[in-house]
């Protein structure tokens, strides 16, 4: 007869992206995962698999969980700009605000396991590929409602804004200025008009 879990292995993934997001994928061992997952080694194999399949698992379910989520936001009705403005907005905050400098889990893991690691690298341009065609969408929206200029190019601008928000996560781990990130994002949004 199969024994039952004694555990929630949605909370536990909760917790194991908790420490990968603190730690990172190298900095954190088995060793910390057990301790800090409260289960044993096997139950931890047999659930999720290695050390990399539970960093992957914990990365999917970080990619699911943004809050808001930028696609639903970027796809609202009515003007669009308006919306990319404010995507510009809270990443710009958010990262000022992030005291624990833990910074973005899909950039951390880009800048920590890329380009070698492929199922993390599907990860992380699933990410982007979502949010570049979300911003691509709203500003062809923008541009046929006259809020951007008609020659201008929403892949390319989506494209530029897209790198802007990622550079804006990994400016926000260290100790940056706030005016520093307020200063660009100022001129990010100078490109959008």
């Amino acid at each position: 007869m199969a024994r039952t879990k004694e555990f929630d292995p949605d909370v536990v993934l909760e917790r194991a992206l908790d420490l990968f997001w603190r730690r990172g994928y190298e900095a954190t061992s088995m060793a910390d995962l057990v301790e800090h997952l409260g289960i044993g080694r096997a139950s931890l194999y047999a659930t999720f698999g290695g050390k990399h399949d539970l960093y992957v698992k914990a990365l999917e379910r970080y990619a699911q969980m943004c809050d808001p989520n930028p696609v639903e936001l970027l796809s609202q009705p009515g003007p669009a700009l308006p919306a990319v403005r404010t995507l510009v907005e809270r990443y710009t905050e958010d990262s000022i605000r992030d005291r624990d400098r833990r910074g973005c889990m899909i950039v951390n893991a880009a800048t920590e396991l890329l380009p070698d690691d492929e199922p993390v690298a599907r990860v992380v341009e699933t990410s982007w590929t979502g949010l570049e065609t979300a911003l691509t969408s709203a500003l062809i929206r923008a541009r046929a409602q006259g809020e951007i200029s008609a020659e201008s190019d929403p892949r390319a601008l989506a494209r530029f804004v897209l790198v802007f928000l990622q550079g804006l996560r990994v400016m926000g781990k260290g100790h940056c200025d706030p005016a520093r990130l307020r200063d660009a994002a100022a001129q990010a949004l100078a490109v959008l008009r």
